[in-house]
């Protein structure tokens, strides 16, 4: 792939990333070494005394991007090499696809390497924001990273799901699904009714600390301390965000002191049945009942 070397010029503007005309890597995209002065204000990604990453231009805190599914976007990122002694870095992207003119480069000394990168939007990718970063490591082991914002353009929809409801000793168990496009902070509200319709939990709707992407699954509990000792219970969560989304889910269960049943039971039984036979005195009530 060719490389050119020219002469320091002015700081260009910054560029956003922007559609690319054609799906694949243009091949003639390059690597251009540019001479550099060491001194300046830090850079994105920037490694004190050493070597720095950031978007070319300058200015630019991170790479945007917006695209429809299948949209191939086009951005360059600098790698600017202050030092006396050249150095090797390679290249990569996480969380988003991203192909480099060259995934592993030698910067000279004084020099910045400007090097042109695509990012291809998944074709199945629903709408809504995705984040990742442009990563660079030397062979030391030191990095430096750019966060990538990426937008999927398409119709937003918010839905969730409130799946594996559980009710244990101490607490409610239960997992969040976001079945839509967009991020959701979800709200939870907790109702749970006695065998006689007696309200035993009731919490108004409060927001959750949890942040949904698209297709994000998270298992969450809700603690209950102060839970029926004898009792069947009716749980209800609901759930709702931003957009209209909204889900419920309910299930059932049954409190029983098993310690005090299963010690006391044999005991409780004769006891009932020596009261039954016992002969009443005039005037006396039912036996009552053993607790």
């Amino acid at each position: 792939m060719p490389t050119a070397v020219r002469a320091l010029v002015p700081p260009r503007p910054p560029r956003p990333l922007v559609r690319a005309a054609r799906p694949a890597l243009p091949a003639v995209l390059a690597v251009l070494l540019t001479l550099t002065s060491p001194a300046g204000a830090p850079r994105a990604g920037a490694r004190p005394g050493g070597w720095s990453l950031a978007p070319l231009g300058g200015g630019r805190p991170a790479f945007y991007a917006e695209g429809a599914p299948g949209a191939v976007l086009r951005d360059t990122v600098s790698v600017t090499n202050p030092g006396r002694t050249p150095v090797t870095v390679r290249l990569r992207g996480t969380g988003v696809p991203a192909v480099f003119a060259r995934d592993g480069l030698r910067v000279p000394a004084r020099t910045r390497a400007e090097v042109p990168f695509t990012v291809t939007v998944p074709g199945d990718a629903g709408p809504g924001d995705r984040t990742g970063a442009i990563e660079a490591r030397d062979a030391h082991g030191r990095r430096a990273t750019v966060p990538v914002r990426l937008r999927v353009g398409g119709p937003a929809l918010a839905a969730l799901t409130v799946e594996r409801l559980a009710v244990h000793a101490d607490r409610i168990t239960y997992e969040l699904v976001n079945r839509g496009t967009t991020v959701l902070v979800p709200r939870l509200a907790v109702r749970a009714d006695g065998l006689f319709g007696r309200r035993v939990l009731d919490r108004g709707p409060r927001a959750l600390p949890v942040r949904l992407p698209p297709g994000a699954r998270r298992t969450l509990s809700e603690p209950w301390p102060g839970r029926p000792v004898l009792d069947e219970v009716r749980v209800r969560l609901t759930v709702t965000a931003a957009g209209g989304a909204r889900a419920t889910a309910d299930t059932s269960a049954a409190y029983v002191p098993w310690g005090a049943v299963g010690g006391g039971a044999a005991a409780a039984a004769v006891l009932l049945w020596w009261r039954a036979r016992r002969p009443r005195r005039a005037g006396a009530g039912p036996a009552g009942a053993v607790s």
